[in-house]
């Protein structure tokens, strides 16, 4: 327990570090930018693909569990649309891109302590922590939501593709079932709970990363950490922010 204190005392420290004494402007626009393309564009395609198949999947287990002639066929486009928008989505992307950015920022982070790249840093008088971490916090909070909204559409395209190519659903019916009774408010849940997705990945696993002592060895568990502790804490804050907003 006391560990766990100590660890989280330190992350809010290193938080109030990266939010204190920014660097010029510029330098945080060009670094934003580079961290832009890195964290967020790189990771369209494996979103998208991944997406696409979640839809097709999501629709035949609906079909398959509405084959009850008291249901009308429109209700598989529906049931789709609203488990993409609420859950899947914004969840489900969140965890991919816990794996797959998570781990590159703890490992890029963690070589530069390890290499004294980040003590070269301070000696210079550069807020490490600012000029390291604020750009990829930025980064992810602007373009995590583009990725989710890309897993929304190309997850419901998906469906369609899966469910008119088995044939357990006619066009017609799949668009009509992703037009009925929507509720716009669900694509402004999916957003806000990505942003607090992208803020956990980042920062998490910025903490792990900035924190390492040791070698190479290190830096590879702390990766590992960063990966672990992300996923945990969305899982979590998706129960409370569904709680939240939902309620």
């Amino acid at each position: 327990m006391l560990r766990f204190l100590t660890q989280l005392g330190s992350y809010f420290l290193l938080l109030k570090k990266v939010f204190s004494k920014p660097e010029k402007p510029s330098v945080y626009y060009k670094q934003t930018m580079h961290e832009m393309v890195f964290l967020g564009l790189n990771s369209v395609g494996i979103i998208t693909v991944i997406s696409f198949f979640m839809g097709a999947v999501i629709t035949l287990q609906t079909a398959y569990n509405t084959e009850n002639p008291i249901y009308p066929t429109y209700l598989i486009g529906l049931g789709c649309r609203d488990s993409i928008l609420l859950e899947f989505s914004s969840t489900i992307t969140a965890l991919i891109l816990a794996g797959k950015v998570g781990s590159n920022i703890a490992s890029e982070i963690g070589t530069m302590r390890v290499t004294e790249q980040i003590d070269a840093l301070e000696i210079m008088g550069v807020n490490s922590a600012s000029y390291l971490i604020l750009p990829k916090i930025i980064a992810t909070l602007l373009f995590n939501p583009v990725l989710t909204l890309i897993s929304i559409s190309v997850g419901i395209f998906g469906g369609w593709i899966a469910g008119t190519s088995a044939g357990v659903i006619t066009s017609e019916d799949y668009v009509y079932g992703i037009q009925y009774a929507f509720i716009p408010y669900y694509v402004t849940y999916a957003i806000i709970k990505t942003l607090f997705f992208a803020f956990i990945i980042t920062s998490v696993s910025a903490f792990q990363g900035y924190n390492v002592e040791g070698g190479s060895l290190e830096v590879g568990r702390a990766s590992t950490k960063a990966v672990v502790f992300s996923s945990v804490l969305i899982l979590l804050f998706n129960v409370i922010l569904t709680q939240l907003l939902l309620s």
